[in-house]
């Protein structure tokens, strides 16, 4: 048992997010090269340079130097396990950022030090804060010319509504960034460049070193000594519990790319991130020391190995110890089964594994029985944990195989990424799944859809767009759904599990389809993905 707590409490999980172009994805590789998982960080540049983002492992995201789906990467840093969950900036694939923050027991908001707070990441911190979850802020992009620090600290106070603490403060901007000051040991850290593609030497000076001035530069000094000031009068003290609750963020400057205050975020951010924290199960908490066994799925991925076509599921483990022998529980099936090829990742890297514990995210090989939310656990704990509610999709298309020779790849590949949450697959009546409608949150979706369906299955598709907008599922209805009164431009069709539903073309027809159905109850979310 000393042995699982002790492993159990090294352990930190945590998502990276921010909004397209802060830095996100480089931030993680310089974790990744500080924990010694890769030897040679490669910036994100799109498809003229040969190198891409370790974590950007689909073909669309290397050429378009975005990240469209998480990535999960574990490595080992000064005795603490970790395992980041890097997530895409881009608000089309907010669903799947969504899954992945719960999973995760803190996060890491990545700002821009030249544009501060921008839409995306207030949505994000909003997922954040009805969670709970703990949120560490990096001001990135120090190398560049970046606004005035207090003003950004503010900015992040009123926009996202929650105080802050600066655990250290930077000496300029642009080409005269220098380093950072830490607050509790009231020393400089000045850097000196190395290009950002090893790890880059730092120095630590006292404040009162009479060489400093020189170091820094005259203006820089100044400056700094006049911020310090301020910041000791006017700024909140640090509470470890208030950040624990997600009532407190802890803000570090830096830059990824040069990689200027790092490797002394990364050491803080350990020393104040909490380990694995409990999950609900009905109205019970799971303690993640618990000696049993227990996990949720929280994402899935087809075709990760070309060579395979395999479909790997992710289980963020919950409490206790998984062993690779062991018979689990899945609870959604009710079935016993052994989880096959167990594994931990490094983007489309694989180790093969025989343990895991509390906080660590695991692949599982997925015969096609995995849905996202599903729990497995020790027979002996027959737990349940809450479900991950499917996010209502707000553009539609109407898709079919231009070759009606390859109906089996069509079927097998829009099943597939369906099952994945990528997109949602939506049937009318009295036709099969040779043509088939496709709903997805943001518009970018249906490129990754097309483009993957292209790749990974064969299948050229032919597209229709439609002009629905909203979605309600059947909660209850007064009369068979097809005996429904709804407008000319409402369309009744059915889900994957073959629940019904309507598509909307607006708020309007919506109001008119339950006034004229007494009894009929819509719903944004289908209930049974809360069960």
């Amino acid at each position: 048992m000393a042995d699982i707590v002790s492993e159990i409490k090294r352990r930190r999980t945590f998502a990276i997010i921010s909004h397209p172009d802060a830095g996100k994805t480089t931030l993680t590789e310089k974790f990744l090269l500080y924990g010694g998982a890769i030897a040679q960080a490669g910036a994100v540049k799109g498809k003229k340079n040969a190198r891409h983002a370790v974590s950007d492992w689909m073909e669309i995201e290397k050429q378009r130097g975005i990240s469209v789906t998480s990535s999960v990467m574990q490595f080992q840093y000064n005795g603490a396990c970790i395992n980041i969950l890097d997530t895409p900036g881009h608000q089309d694939f907010s669903e799947d950022t969504y899954r992945t923050l719960m999973a995760a027991d803190s996060a890491v908001m990545v700002i821009d030090a030249s544009k501060g707070v921008e839409n995306q990441t207030r949505k994000l911190f909003k997922v954040c804060a009805m969670r709970h979850i703990p949120v560490f802020t990096f001001i990135n992009k120090l190398d560049r010319e970046a606004r005035n620090p207090f003003d950004l600290v503010d900015e992040i106070e009123n926009e996202l509504g929650m105080p802050t603490c600066a655990i250290n403060w930077p000496i300029g901007s642009g080409k005269s960034f220098k380093g950072v000051f830490d607050r509790a040991s009231r020393h400089v850290i000045y850097f000196d460049p190395t290009g950002g593609s090893h790890k880059v030497s730092a120095t630590q000076a006292d404040l009162n070193d009479p060489e400093l001035a020189q170091i820094l530069g005259e203006e820089n000094y100044v400056n700094l000594k006049d911020d310090i000031e301020l910041l000791d009068g006017a700024g909140d003290e640090l509470d470890l519990k208030a950040v624990h609750e997600g009532r407190l963020s802890p803000v570090f400057f830096g830059s990824a790319l040069t990689n200027f205050g790092v490797e002394p975020f990364l050491e803080k951010f350990l020393d104040m991130t909490p380990p694995p924290l409990p999950r609900r199960s009905g109205d019970e908490l799971i303690d993640p020391f618990t000696p049993e066994f227990s996990a949720f799925v929280f994402k899935i991925q087809a075709n990760m190995n070309k060579a395979h076509r395999d479909r790997i599921t992710f289980l963020r483990v919950c409490s206790g110890k998984f062993d690779k022998e062991m018979d689990v529980l899945h609870v959604q099936g009710g079935r016993k089964l052994r989880l096959s090829q167990p594994q931990q990742l490094m983007a489309q890297e694989r180790e093969i594994i025989d343990e895991a514990y509390a906080g660590d995210i695991i692949g599982v090989f997925d015969p096609g029985i995995f849905s996202i939310g599903d729990t497995v656990c020790s027979p002996k704990l027959n737990v349940k944990f809450e479900g991950i509610p499917t996010f209502a999709p707000e553009h539609f298309m109407r898709v079919r195989s231009k070759d009606t020779m390859k109906r089996k790849q069509f079927v097998k590949g829009i099943t597939q990424i369906a099952q994945e949450g990528a997109v949602q697959i939506f049937r009318e009546p009295l036709t099969g799944m040779e043509e088939v409608i496709v709903g997805v949150v943001g518009v970018l979706q249906f490129d990754v859809f097309q483009y993957r369906m292209k790749s990974e299955y064969g299948v050229e598709m032919i597209c229709e767009g439609l002009g629905y907008s909203h979605i309600r599922w059947i909660d209850s209805s007064p009369c068979e759904p097809k005996q429904l009164k709804i407008s000319s431009d409402t369309k009744l069709v059915s889900d994957l599990k073959d629940d019904p539903l309507l598509l909307f073309t607006s708020e309007w027809n919506i109001r008119w389809a339950l006034e004229r159905n007494e009894g009929l109850v819509l719903s944004e979310f289908n209930r049974g993905d809360l069960q």
